[in-house]
């Protein structure tokens, strides 16, 4: 999970890399780098370090008149976050520079059989890389050299290779990990994610695997062509028109892009509503809805916040349409297939759409004929395009590395789809999401009393939250949150299994946070919270008017159970937001965690 940016044309080059990793920071902020080529001085230099982007900004100086560069964002795989483990790395003479995103499964191997008279400074399987097309260059062409080292590498690559002998060529690969060209009367520029590109291209190309690019400036013209790992010159693919607004991606005033993100939760419901709005009621197409006729089951294949929503997904198939469904963690699913129902329908569930893990279900259920649909809030990523239909989730860019709104934007197109699956139409969703959006905004605008909750009674370094059927389900996506930016040893448990083993860990003054929404189990969590007040926790209670008691804690307004987790789930993460500006963290990059999971 890296960020790579490349550019070539006349703009001052160091600062489209520069904003461009910004931009990308995302998806990786162990460590970053830039080199460019200084017409002064004739020479490529390089500057990369750990640390932020922001490092590079401040403590070196560039040119005015560099034209030519490429940069990187690390999230580690090989190697820990240190200036030798940092891209752009070198091949052995210098020869070459290259920054990587992805993994080289092989790297050890290719060693072991090419490069046992290599010399290597970092820890890193970009490193080999580099110098495999040095030693192939030697007998080969560059362009050949290139398209044998691809040949060989296994794993999910893309990277940008200069030749510091050429400073007006710009190579470039494509493999499992995203890429993307972007193209203006003013040069071209590569990178990971379309945000890159914001500000420095009118349009842009999605690359497609097995892509050797090779970018040219000549006499102040700018061109790339597309070729295969055999040779042979592809056709560009479609060209897509830029239609970012600068001001999507700012943070508007508010201190943290995650604040931003949680507040704007109920316009996403409102864009959600306005997007799949058919007549006076909310629906999916009907090309969707044709690929569940004849399905006897459906599987849900997602991840972390993603996962928690695809949980709440199979209450909706089962309920709402009455279709069985299972959910699977996408890594264990890869590897670890359970039987499958010959009449069945994959949905895969990812915001980035760039998954690595749920790009090999996906590939390998297609393999085997499948049906399959993805849910993703990037119309132009990998898994939207892969398979073979998808809904979007209209959420918008989403920067803060805990995901917010791409979750309640998940789970409110997933109860569009059941919805329209049913024959019963057993929701007025049009109803019920525009309640469930004011339900949202009430407790949004009451934030200050979240943050005040907060002072009080989460004081521990380990918190707890339970509750039962849905309400279960948006605790986990609450202890992921707290954990994710606090730090704090958080879980999600079934209210009835605290008795089960985990009541050995509750203490004296450890939070235990109850979400309780469903009528029907009210009273059965709210016993098990009484169980952990006898072992002294600090309980807090999270509830809906209609499930309210005493002196509950958080009471949100009520809205229709199904839609309940749309609403529980936002003062859970304005305790997570809360506790971490209290601890004074980074918000918005969390440590070890990187927002596009593009490796396995």
């Amino acid at each position: 999970m890296c960020g790579i940016v490349g550019y070539i044309g006349n703009e001052k080059a160091s600062d489209v890399i520069l904003k461009g990793l910004e931009r990308l920071e995302y998806r990786g902020y162990d460590s970053c780098g830039i080199t460019y080529y200084d017409p002064k001085q004739k020479t490529f230099i390089t500057n990369k370090d750990r640390g932020r982007v922001l490092k590079l900004l401040n403590s070196y100086k560039y040119p005015d008149d560099n034209h030519f560069a490429i940069g990187h964002t690390r999230w580690a795989t090989h190697g820990v976050a240190n200036q030798n483990n940092s891209h752009p790395h070198f091949s052995q003479s210098q020869r070459f520079v290259i920054v990587h995103n992805g993994v080289i499964d092989n790297h050890k191997e290719l060693v072991f059989k090419y490069l046992n008279n290599y010399e290597f400074v970092s820890d890193t399987d970009t490193e080999v890389i580099a110098n495999l097309v040095e030693e192939f260059s030697h007998k080969l062409s560059i362009e050949e050299a290139i398209r044998k080292t691809i040949s060989l590498l296994e794993g999910s690559f893309a990277f940008l290779i200069i030749d510091t002998e050429n400073i007006d060529t710009l190579y470039a690969v494509k493999n499992k990990s995203p890429l993307l060209i972007g193209e203006s009367k003013n040069g071209i520029v590569l990178g990971s994610d379309v945000l890159a590109f914001i500000n420095y291209a009118e349009s842009y190309y999605l690359l497609e695997d097995n892509s050797f690019i090779i970018i040219k400036r000549n006499n102040g013209d700018f061109s790339f062509k597309i070729m295969d790992t055999i040779g042979f010159e592809l056709e560009k693919p479609e060209k897509h028109k830029m239609d970012f607004v600068t001001d999507e991606i700012g943070k508007a005033g508010y201190e943290h892009y995650m604040l931003k993100e949680i507040s704007e939760q109920p316009a996403v419901i409102r864009k959600i509503m306005s997007q799949y709005m058919v007549g006076n009621e909310l629906k999916v197409s009907p090309k969707i809805t044709n690929m569940f006729e004849g399905i006897k089951k459906v599987y849900i294949l997602a991840a972390g916040t993603s996962y928690h929503a695809g949980l709440i997904g199979r209450v909706y198939f089962e309920e709402i349409a009455k279709i069985p469904a299972e959910v699977f963690i996408a890594s264990e699913f890869a590897y670890n297939e359970p039987l499958i129902e010959p009449n069945s329908l994959f949905v895969l569930i990812s915001q980035s759409g760039e998954t690595a893990d749920i790009r090999s279900c996906l590939l390998n259920v297609k393999e085997h004929g499948f049906k399959t649909l993805t849910i993703t809030n990037v119309s132009s990523s990998t898994l939207a395009r892969e398979a073979d239909n998808y809904l979007n989730i209209f959420a918008g860019t989403e920067i803060a590395v805990a995901s917010t709104k791409a979750y309640v934007g998940q789970i409110a197109v997933l109860a569009i789809l059941a919805n329209t699956l049913s024959k019963q139409h057993s929701l007025d969703l049009v109803s019920e999401m525009s309640r469930a959006a004011v339900s949202m905004e009430n407790i949004i605008d009451k934030r200050d009393y979240i943050s005040e909750v907060v002072g009080c009674s989460i004081k521990s370094h380990d918190c707890f939250y339970i509750g039962r059927g849905l309400d279960y389900f948006v605790c986990l996506e609450a202890a992921l949150k707290l954990k994710e930016i606090t730090y704090m040893n958080t879980m999600g448990i079934a209210a009835g299994e605290l008795k089960h083993g985990t009541m050995a860990l509750i203490e004296k003054d450890v939070p235990v946070i109850a979400i309780i929404s469903q009528e029907h189990i009210n009273n059965n969590t709210r016993s098990n919270l009484e169980e952990a007040k006898a072992r002294e926790a600090t309980p807090l209670i999270i509830s809906l008017e209609n499930t309210s008691k005493g002196n509950d804690d958080i009471v949100l307004m009520d809205v229709h159970r199904l839609l309940s987790p749309l609403v529980t789930v936002i003062p859970a993460q304005l305790i997570a937001y809360y506790k971490a500006v209290e601890l004074d963290y980074d918000v918005d990059k969390p440590r070890n965690l990187a927002k596009s999971a593009t490796v396995e």
